[in-house]
Formats: C-alpha cells, structure tokens, sequence
C-alpha cells in the first residue's frame, strides 16, 4: 500500500510565507547599523562589568590576607611600631641635631607649643596621683615605687666592690649579711633623712577614731551614722532641747 504523506500545502501560503521571509530580511537589512551598534554597546557594558567584578575580587582577596596578618599579630603591635618608628625618628633628629653642634633638648622644645608644654606637664603631674588611701597594701606599693624612682645607684662603686668580693659579692644560703658589707654614712643619712620625712608626713595624718560601743544607735548604716555626725556637728546647739523634750516624752 502506497505511504500518504498528508494533504499537500496550498501554494498560496508557501508563496505568503517567502513573503513574510523576504520583508523580515529587508526589514533587518534596514535597521542593521542601530542594531549592530546596541549589541556592540552591551557587549562592552557586560566586558566593564566583569573587569569590575574581577577588580573587587583581587581586592576582596587582598584584603582578606592582610586581616589574616592582622590577626595573628600580637594585640599591641601597632602601638610598639609606632612607638619604634617615633623613637627611630627622634634618634635621626638628635644625630642631626649634634652634628650641627645643637642641644637636641632645645631644639625640641622650640618646636612645641606653648598649649602642648601646658597639656604634656599635666599629664607628666598625672603619671602617680595621690588617689588617697584605700588599703595598707596600696599605700605599701606607692612608698616602693616612690623609694625606687628616688634610688640612683653608684654604679662604679658596684663595680668595685664585685671585682674586690669575688664570688663572695653573690649571696648564697649560708650568707647572713651581717659582716659581709658596711654602708656608707651617706647611705645611712639618706636613709634616715627619708625616715624623718615619713614621720612628718605622718604626723598630718589625722588619728583613726575608736569604735564607742556605749554610744546610742541612731543610724541604720554607716553612711547614715556619718551623715547624723555630721548634723550634730552643725546643728547639735540648736536641736538639743528637741531632742531631749522627744526622749522625755514632754515634746508640744
């Protein structure tokens, strides 16, 4: 049995379809040039767009290994560079300073002014305050670093005293300290000017009051006995007949 191979196309639209084909391709050849030229334009925005893209990339990756570096840094490194490269630059400056037969100290100072001079001698009064007593340890601890700062040891007489002792000069557990060595009376004098100077400082000190336990308790705290001290100091003349009418119960 012959193959059908369906019912023939009407040649009307064969011929309607080469139409459509030949405007479509007319049309196309007319607006060629703009066409071109708006692909050629998103070409080139998409190729900026991936240079960019590729650009924040690097940078992103830059970045991320200098945070890494950061971050395995000790927490205190960019203060001690700083601090290195001021001190490096302060050692130019006095080298400078010294070759051209200059005081490296005066010439500092020409370069500060007078406003800093004020804010740098505050902060200098500033670097121990006196925070007033707050515990014997505290108070210990502000004597020995006052007593170190005031130390200037004689540096030649150290060596001195190592060459002559020898291996003597070290102590060892059998050494008392007793014999071994004999200070200077300027030694001793100094010691004993800072004694005196400690026993006056003292003497301004006001006295620790006692605890009276017979005393009546009219405070419920200690900051509220301080407070009611402080009313009977002021105001103890004025209210005294008060105060006694309230306890004898004879109060108008």
């Amino acid at each position: 049995m012959p193959r059908s191979f369906g019912k023939p196309r009407p040649i009307m639209n064969i011929i309607r379809f080469d139409r459509g084909v030949t405007r479509n391709a007319e049309n196309d050849d007319e607006a060629g040039p703009s066409t071109s030229k708006s692909k050629f334009s998103r070409l080139q925005r998409l190729r900026d767009l991936e240079l960019k893209m590729n650009e924040a990339r690097k940078l992103n990756h830059q970045e991320v290994v200098e945070e890494d570096k950061r971050s395995k840094l000790p927490a205190n490194f960019e203060q001690k560079r700083k601090r290195v490269e001021w001190e490096e630059e302060q050692d130019k400056k006095r080298k400078e300073a010294e070759s051209a037969g200059e005081e490296f100290d005066r010439v500092k100072l020409l370069e500060v002014g007078a406003d800093e001079a004020e804010k740098w001698e505050r902060k200098k009064k500033k670097k121990n305050p006196d925070q007033g007593f707050s515990d014997y340890e505290a108070a210990t601890f502000r004597q020995y670093q006052r007593l170190t700062k005031e130390m200037k040891p004689d540096m030649n007489n150290y060596k001195q005293q190592r060459e002559k002792a020898g291996e003597e000069f070290y102590a060892t557990r059998d050494t008392l300290g007793l014999n071994q060595w004999k200070d200077k009376p300027e030694y001793v004098d100094r010691m004993v000017d800072d004694l005196e100077k400690q026993i006056k400082k003292r003497e301004k000190y006001s006295r620790r009051r006692t605890f009276d336990e017979d005393a009546d308790i009219d405070y419920i705290n200690e900051r509220n006995m301080k407070f009611n001290k402080k009313l009977e100091r002021f105001y103890g003349t004025y209210t005294a007949e008060i105060k006694q009418n309230l306890e004898r119960g004879t109060a108008v």
